[in-house]
C-alpha cells in the first residue's frame, strides 16, 4: 500500500480533468468527507453539551420576549 506522501504525489500528477473527476469521487471513497454524514453525527452525537444547549435556551427566550428581535429570513436577504 502506498503511503499518503506517495499518494499525494500521484495525486499532483493527474491532469486537471483526472484531478476533478477525484474530487467528484472522493466522498464516496472516504465517506468522512460527505457533509450530510458529518452533520448526521452532530446531530445524533449523545454527549451533552451544555454550553450549546444553555446558549440555545438563551436563544429560544429571547424570541419569545422579543420576536421582533428576529427577523424572518428572506431569499433577497442571500443577493
Amino acid at each position: 500500500m502506498s503511503t499518503a506522501k506517495e499518494i499525494e504525489a500521484a495525486i499532483l500528477g493527474l491532469t486537471p480533468d483526472e484531478r476533478q473527476k477525484l474530487v467528484e469521487d472522493l466522498p464516496g471513497i472516504l465517506p468522512e468527507l460527505d457533509g450530510d454524514a458529518l452533520w448526521s453525527r452532530l446531530v445524533n452525537d449523545a454527549r451533552p453539551r451544555r454550553a450549546l444547549s444553555a446558549l440555545g435556551d438563551q436563544i429560544e427566550a429571547q424570541l419569545k420576549s422579543e420576536p421582533t428581535r428576529f427577523p424572518e429570513i428572506k431569499e433577497s436577504d442571500f443577493d
